[in-house]
């Protein structure tokens, strides 16, 4: 029996990334121009299908060629039947109850994200404010709302991710993220380079540090 070398290996594990992440950027474009997340299901299913084409192509010549055939013809088997299985299931149907209770979560974190960001440069191109703390908008309510919206898309994902069980194990990179914006390198090291602005003492006590809250008066939150 002829082996693969570890080359081979990785080079598959390589490429079958590539194969995922751009099948499922066309999954989001096409989800996206439907209004219908749930199509991920489907895609799902064709995922393994590019994989274990993609897999075969990059190990050709290696191994033994009737088990490669075998198993890819096995693969796409139950691949194609799966997502076919799927796709007539939500054929004509409403959004899946999944993603319309999961895809708020993320939505939310992108929208603080991005608008949080976007406040940011207003504030930093206005030479008026140069010197003085963005305390208005989302800044009003938290001190860190990019942070806390890109800890909010990790969550959003992971609820995603957690329909199954496998991807339950996927909690490590929210809590990671969160951990590393609210305690880590995000927060703790803007705060420590803004501390010496006027008014940033403050704004620190009548403003949430990371979860949005209405802002209290002379109370650190």
């Amino acid at each position: 029996m002829t082996g693969f070398p570890l080359s081979s290996v990785l080079g598959g594990v390589g490429l079958s990334i590539v194969a995922v992440v751009l099948l499922m950027a066309l999954t989001f474009a096409v989800a996206t121009a439907q209004r219908r997340h749930a199509v991920i299901d489907v895609a799902w299913g064709l995922g393994f299908v590019g994989i274990a084409v993609v897999v075969f192509l990059a190990s050709a010549g290696e191994g033994d060629d009737g088990r490669r055939i075998l198993v890819l013809v096995l693969v796409m088997v139950w691949s194609l039947r799966l997502a076919a299985f799927i796709g007539r299931r939500g054929r004509g149907g409403e959004e899946d109850p999944r993603y319309e209770d999961m895809l708020p979560v993320w939505a939310a974190g992108l929208f603080f994200e991005a608008v949080g960001d976007q406040q940011l440069a207003s504030f930093r191109n206005d030479p008026s404010r140069r010197g003085t703390v963005l305390d208005t908008g989302l800044w009003r309510s938290t001190r860190h709302p990019d942070y806390f919206g890109d800890a909010l898309v990790w969550t959003g994902l992971f609820l995603v991710a957690a329909d199954s069980w496998p991807g339950v194990l996927t909690v490590l990179s929210p809590a990671l993220m969160g951990w590393t914006l609210a305690a880590k390198t995000g927060k703790p090291l803007t705060e420590q380079r803004m501390s010496a602005r006027p008014g940033y003492k403050e704004y620190i006590e009548s403003t949430s540090g990371f979860f949005p809250r209405p802002p209290r008066a002379g109370r650190r939150i």
